[in-house]
C-alpha cells in the first residue's frame, strides 16, 4: 500500500519481463523501472564452472572483521572476502552428507523426506520403531513429548514435534507437526507443514502458520494459512490467507 515506484533488477530474456510487466503500471498507477544487466556482473554465481561446491550461506567469523568494513553499505562476499583471502586469513568447511535449500514449504517438505532416510541408513534408533502399530511406510519421527491416539496410521515421511496430541484414527504422510499443535480425531494431514501451536478439526482433511486453528469438518487444499488465523470454511483451491 502507497507503494508507487517499483525498481526491478531483471537480466536473462528481460524484453519478457519488460513486455509482462509493463501493462501493470496503469492498472495500478505505478512506476516500474527495469534495471537490466545486460552482461554478467558476478553478482549472484559464475558464468564459467569453478567447483561442484556451493556456498551454504553460514559464516563463522573473528570480531576484527568488523575492522575491514567500512562505513557505507558494503557486500561482504565482493568488498570483503577477497581482502581476507588475499591474506590467507579465508577458509572452508567440508560438510559432509547432504545440503538443500528449504527457504520454500515444498522445498522443506523435501528436504525433510532426505533428512528422515537419512537416519534410517545411519541412526535408525532415532525413528518410531516399525514394530509401532501407528507406524505405516517408516521413516517417522516423534518427539518423546508427543502423545498418539488410538487407530492412527503415520507414515511415511512424518516429524512429529514436541508436546503435539494426535488424537485417534489421525491418518498422516508426508508432513510436519510443529511443536505445541494438536490435530484432532480422524484428520488427514498430507504434503503439509503444520505450524506451531495449531489446531486442526476434526475429520480435517496445508502450510499453517503460528496459531492457526481450522473448524471441524474443513478441507483444505493446498492453503497457506499465515499466523493468527481461523479457518471456518473450506478451502478448495490453493490459495494464501
Amino acid at each position: 500500500a502507497g507503494v508507487k515506484d517499483i525498481v526491478l533488477a531483471v537480466n536473462y530474456r528481460p524484453e519478457i519481463m519488460v513486455t509482462l510487466l509493463q501493462k501493470y503500471e496503469e492498472k495500478f498507477n505505478i512506476t516500474i523501472t527495469f534495471s537490466v544487466e545486460t552482461e554478467p556482473l558476478g553478482t549472484e554465481k559464475p558464468v564459467e564452472f569453478v567447483s561442484n561446491k556451493i556456498n551454504a550461506g553460514i559464516y563463522i567469523l573473528n570480531p576484527s572483521i568488523l575492522d575491514r568494513i567500512e562505513l557505507k553499505p558494503t557486500s561482504i562476499e565482493k568488498e570483503v572476502f577477497p581482502h581476507v583471502a588475499a591474506d590467507s586469513q579465508l577458509h572452508s568447511f567440508d560438510l559432509e552428507g547432504f545440503w538443500m535449500d528449504v527457504g520454500q514449504p515444498k522445498d522443506f517438505l523435501t528436504g525433510t523426506c532426505l533428512y528422515l532416510a537419512n537416519l534410517a541408513k545411519k541412526q535408525p534408533h532415532l525413528l518410531a520403531n516399525t514394530d509401532c502399530d501407528y507406524v505405516h511406510g517408516g521413516n517417522v519421527l516423534v518427539d518423546p513429548t508427543a502423545k498418539i491416539g488410538k487407530g492412527c496410521r503415520i507414515g511415511p515421511n512424518v516429524t512429529i514435534g514436541p508436546n503435539v496430541i494426535i488424537g485417534d484414527g489421525v491418518r498422516l504422510q508426508r508432513c510436519v507437526v510443529l511443536e505445541g499443535s494438536r490435530i484432532r480425531d480422524y484428520a488427514w494431514v498430507m504434503n503439509s507443514i503444520i505450524g506451531w501451536h495449531s489446531n486442526i478439526g476434526r475429520w480435517g482433511v496445508s502450510v499453517l502458520g503460528d496459531d492457526v486453528s481450522i473448524n471441524d469438518e474443513i478441507y483444505v487444499n493446498g492453503g497457506r494459512i499465515l499466523p493468527h488465523k481461523c479457518i471456518t470454511s473450506n478451502v478448495t483451491e490453493p490459495q494464501i490467507i
